[in-house]
């Protein structure tokens, strides 16, 4: 029996590893493609397009430079152009900065990178090396600042991944299990009674506290995962002291922190804000830091040894040991302040990549959750594992996957997260929450029958909401017939492309590897039904309600021409407040009482590119409060079988009313 069980879990750890060095060679191929990508951009790309895809601000002010709280050379910078272009900088970003030489147009990097330590509207503060020549930066004419490649992340990720492979102890236990069929353990105890919750989310907490090695909740569009997330927190706080909570974007961390905290939970945040405001900032540990009663000395000595620093010629024989005797005082008081602020908290909370630094070194929890996570890559989720005994992960695995640049990767299965592994091989450990609270029915049941098995159902207060009386939920406008094929065009990804020419057809998408798509005609016609619709409801009401739009196209090209046509039609001027526009990624987690979706494709051959990607379009639809119009020309998009059901769906609705 003895030997019986040796080899079973030596096998379980083989075949683990192997999973995890297959993963680690998935993700090196990732790491160099991206690399690549990043070279080749930066190389070819021009300035204004870098700029209109949000990566880049130019031109820049350069402020003021300084040591802020955690002692990080600091630089402050402001954009002055382009202030409405949605831009992708935010907290542990990697940037470099640049001048662009007017004589030959080219653009020149500074031999230094840093890192986005915080944005707040137009103002950005980049943290750099102490030894980084500032000076020329602020010397500079013409300087701007983009996105650098992320190398940290990578070999966070990569690091993390051989660790585990190397792993004893508990951490290789929860290794060889992840990667088996054996059932999890769980604690056996009576469930508790959660009134404020509906049956599914009470189970779901129960299943969290009865978990040893790991719990999963499944949380649908508009379930309330987050209401059940912070519940489980705060019941397993109840058992123990502190937990670790991890996302993959900062945004979903800021979020779940937010929630924790109207809650009345200490939470420590590791790292800053997407969204810069008092509260928010005040859990933060850069502003706890700052805030502590201790705060004002540790500066002074941390000013005293700069000073020491600067006038090291001058100080003589006794220097080092001057240096020494501050240094060894301002570690000590940083020690004990930190002591103070992570003995106070009761969440940690930081992004999974974030959960590596330093201040976290021989830190344990009993407990990690993890939200949002079907959208992180496995290696990411490795990251925090090593410091828990057991994890919660929160997310659904129906809705966007993490994004992954490498098709070869992609298709090897990088892109498959520990969480749907996880739901793969320990069903026992998921509990799907069942009730939603966003959708009327009728734009529920599609998503809830092709990807939920039809478990999920409409909670009675939102089952029949509608903006009109006899209003169809859901429509679809076609264009008139099939369209040709047109002229390939040329044009990198993130441009809005068309074709010229008088033999254009009259809708058009740009064709080639690696381009975005834009259908002009589509778009018109999204801004007139859109107009359409608003007559009907009628401006006062519009305005009194707030009722809001989202728009979204799967392709950014089309978002952006999108944004142009709304911002030139004088008739929305007054409800420009209530529509955003943007593509599927850009609303994720969100809701809008009325969702409007350009789908672009149009050809003769049924070619519809990443629309194959079906979580997007259950994303996209499932944003909707109460109306659903999906634009798309259905002779090119039933050739596929979901769109085809989809459509079958819609006409469906249709002859009900």
């Amino acid at each position: 029996m003895g030997n019986n069980v040796y080899f079973c879990t030596n096998w379980m750890s083989d075949n683990a590893i192997q999973q995890l060095q297959q993963q680690r060679l998935l993700l090196q191929l990732e790491y160099e493609t991206e690399k690549e990508a990043f070279r080749q951009q930066t190389e070819t790309m021009g300035l204004a397009r870098k700029v209109a895809r949000g990566d880049a601000w130019w031109p820049l002010r350069v402020g003021r430079s300084y040591y802020n709280s955690l002692n990080q050379l600091a630089v402050e910078v402001f954009r002055t152009a382009d202030t409405d272009v949605e831009h992708n900088f935010e907290f542990g970003r990697p940037v470099m900065f640049f001048r662009w030489e007017e004589a030959d147009g080219d653009i020149r990097y500074f031999k230094f990178t840093g890192v986005v330590s915080y944005v707040d509207g137009d103002r950005m503060v980049v943290t750099v090396l102490d030894n980084a020549p500032l000076i020329d930066v602020q010397s500079a004419e013409h300087v701007g600042v983009q996105l650098s490649f992320d190398e940290t992340s990578y070999r966070t990720m990569m690091e993390a991944l051989d660790r585990v492979i190397r792993a004893k102890g508990r951490l290789g236990y929860l290794r060889d299990l992840f990667a088996s069929r054996q059932k999890v353990e769980t604690f056996t105890f009576q469930s508790m009674r959660f009134p404020y919750l509906n049956p599914a989310q009470e189970r779901a907490v129960n299943e969290v506290l009865r978990a040893k090695d790991v719990a999963i909740v499944h949380g649908p569009p508009g379930t309330g995962k987050t209401t059940t997330l912070v519940e489980a927190i705060r019941e397993a706080l109840m058992r123990e002291s502190q937990v670790l909570v991890c996302a993959q974007s900062n945004m979903a961390v800021d979020w779940i922190s937010e929630k924790l905290v109207d809650r009345g939970i200490n939470v420590l945040r590791i790292g800053n804000p997407t969204r810069v405001n008092d509260k928010m900032l005040s859990f933060t540990y850069e502003r706890r830091f700052e805030a502590h009663p201790d705060y004002p000395q540790l500066w002074a000595l941390r000013k005293a040894i700069r000073e020491l620093r600067a006038r090291r010629k001058s100080a003589g024989s006794s220097y080092h040991q001057k240096l020494e005797s501050l240094k060894s005082r301002a570690t000590e008081l940083e020690i004990r302040i930190n002591g103070e602020l992570f003995g106070e908290a009761r969440v940690i909370a930081s992004t999974l990549v974030g959960s590596a630094n330093r201040l976290l070194d021989g830190q344990k929890f009993g407990t990690l959750f993890i939200d949002e996570a079907a959208q992180a890559l496995e290696a990411a989720c490795w990251i925090p594992l090593r410091r828990v005994s057991r994890v919660v992960l929160a997310g659904d695995h129906c809705q966007l996957p993490p994004t992954v640049k490498s098709i070869a990767a992609l298709k090897a299965g990088l892109g498959v997260t520990l969480m749907e592994r996880l739901v793969e091989r320990h069903p026992e450990a998921v509990t799907l929450l069942t009730i939603q609270y966003r959708m009327c029915d009728d734009i529920m049941r599609f998503s809830s029958d092709y990807f939920y098995h039809s478990q999920v159902e409409s909670a009675p207060e939102v089952k029949y909401r509608s903006i009109l009386d006899l209003d169809v939920a859901m429509e679809w406008k076609t264009h008139p017939q099939p369209l040709p094929i047109g002229r390939r065009v040329d044009t990198p990804s993130n441009d809005v492309v068309g074709v010229q020419g008088d033999d254009s057809p009259p809708y058009r998408e740009g064709l080639g590897e690696g381009l975005s798509f834009v259908n002009k005609a589509e778009a018109e016609l999204t801004m007139d039904t859109l107009q359409a619709y608003f007559e009907r409801i009628g401006k006062q009401r519009l305005l009194e309600e707030r009722i809001d739009v989202g728009i979204i196209s799967p392709y950014r090209a089309q978002v952006q021409y999108l944004r142009r046509l709304l911002m030139k039609r004088e008739y929305f001027k007054p409800f420009r407040r209530l529509i955003s526009v943007n593509t599927v990624d850009g609303f994720q987690g969100q809701e809008r009482d009325v969702i409007i979706i350009s789908l672009v494709r149009s050809n003769d051959e049924g070619q519809i590119g990443f629309l194959r990607d079906l979580r997007r379009m259950n994303v996209a639809i499932t944003r909707a409060r109460m109306k659903v119009i999906i634009l798309g020309d259905h002779h090119t998009l039933t050739k596929h079988p979901f769109y085809r059901r989809l459509w079958q769906y819609v006409q469906g609705l249709k002859q009900k009313i």
